[in-house]
């Protein structure tokens, strides 16, 4: 049985004897749109709860278009050209582009230049958010939820804010797209810390598939709608990275009618936990880093049985990575239960431990291993995880431990697809 896996810009294709137990999920494909340029435009003319975007922006407002950093398929040139084009009327110099970084490394101007084309970078001011310099933040009082809120002051004195995006299943947040541009993606340290903390992180809501009752995207909601003027623009993608929706308007109704749609394609139910289950992180660009990679593991954790194994491929051209403090939570910790407890302990925040958490809860059920070409075994080691060289052959290996009956699960889209046990 041959099965090609998402890594990095290319396929990476594994060769499975016929007579294993192997199982493989994918979610369920839909076609591209034929014409995505104008069902975006038509979406824009006629959304979802609100009036046509041309009609929501009023003359002389200061506008703002949030879009999606380097980490995420989002096809910001499809969507923003759309949008500037229902914004000819106007002033270039009233429009200002704003990406998405949440506590990711700002991007480089080449970065900047492949999501977003030379048309725009050039005609734009662009503003990149540095989640950590409280001076380019200002302070909105509290969250229900008790945290402080902090937001890119930029993108708050604007009149309108156009917050655009695609729409996955997010191991947190339920679903990314909707108000995650706003924050975590233009938010303070300080605001992501309190909504990423380990209460929120070790809540039973904040998982796949779950908005309401989640509070990390309750508190998301919270803050976008307590902001003011928002138009969302949000699309849902294949495999291919084809645009397969398009869901613009008001926030609420918009972005539930999405993760509607990415529901029905992506969550695909199993009968039975498996003994090994072998995922990818969705390829380029998801797949950039170790940190990103968490999400490819927690997918598999989802099917995975208790003492069984993972095995995930992710490129990690960006390493671990070097910014942000992930890769020192790993580093600092002998195992998984030391990291677990240390992220647990009252009164600790650091950046990236929502992140370190997960994996720690991922390998405190199942061992997981790493494929990548990009990490040296030190490393992989060091980030606490088992390094994979060949995947047929740990298959072999692990097969031989847990026995001839040994289920095996691919998840070939990795975090694209969500397995659940049915019932």
């Amino acid at each position: 049985m041959l099965v090609q896996l998402a890594y990095g810009k290319s396929n990476l294709e594994i060769e499975l004897p016929e007579d294993w137990d192997v199982t493989v999920v994918e979610p369920h494909f839909v076609q591209g749109l034929a014409n995505p340029e104008q069902k975006i435009r038509d979406s824009l003319l006629s959304p979802i709860n609100a009036l046509a975007l041309r009609d929501f922006v009023k003359p002389g407002n200061k506008v703002g278009i949030i879009f999606s950093d380097i980490s995420r398929p989002t096809p910001n040139q499809v969507i923003l050209s759309s949008i500037l084009e229902q914004l000819a009327d106007i002033p270039k110099i009233r429009v200002t582009l704003f990406n998405a970084c949440g506590t990711h490394r700002t991007n480089t101007n080449k970065e900047l230049r492949e999501i977003l084309g030379d048309k725009l970078v050039d005609s734009y001011k662009i503003i990149q958010n540095y989640a950590s310099d409280a001076r380019t933040q200002v302070y909105l009082g509290k969250t229900s939820f008790g945290h402080e809120l902090w937001l890119n002051k930029e993108i708050v004195a604007c009149d309108v804010r156009i917050l655009t995006g695609f729409i996955e299943p997010h191991f947190f947040a339920g679903f990314s797209g909707g108000g995650k541009a706003l924050m975590p993606g233009m938010g303070g340290l300080r605001t992501i810390l309190g909504n990423h903390d380990a209460k929120n992180i070790s809540d039973p809501n904040a998982t796949w598939g779950i908005t309401h009752g989640n509070p990390i995207w309750e508190e998301i909601q919270e803050v976008a709608l307590r902001i003011g003027q928002i138009f969302l623009v949000n699309v849902t993608l294949n495999k291919e990275k084809q645009i397969t929706g398009v869901f613009a308007g008001q926030l609420n109704v918009a972005h539930e009618k999405g993760c509607a749609f990415v529901k029905q394609t992506a969550m695909i139910s199993v009968p039975h936990p498996y003994d090994i289950v072998v995922t990818s992180n969705s390829g380029y660009p998801l797949d950039l880093n170790l940190y990103q990679a968490v999400k490819g593991m927690s997918a598999a954790a989802q099917v995975v049985r208790t003492g069984g194994a993972i095995i995930v491929a992710a490129d990690c051209w960006d390493g671990i990575p070097a910014n942000g403090l992930y890769g020192s939570l790993l580093r600092e910790s002998k195992n998984p239960r030391e990291l677990l407890n240390r992220i647990t302990a009252p009164g600790f925040l650091e950046q990236d431990q929502w992140q370190a958490q997960i994996q720690a809860l991922i390998q405190l059920k199942a061992k997981v291993f790493l494929y990548t070409k990009n990490l040296s075994d030190e490393q992989i080691h060091s980030a606490l995880l088992e390094p994979c060289h060949d995947i047929e052959a740990t298959l072999s290996k692990l097969r031989k431990h847990f026995g001839p009956q040994t289920s095996i699960c691919v998840l070939p889209e990795g975090p694209q697809t969500i397995p659940y046990i049915a019932n």
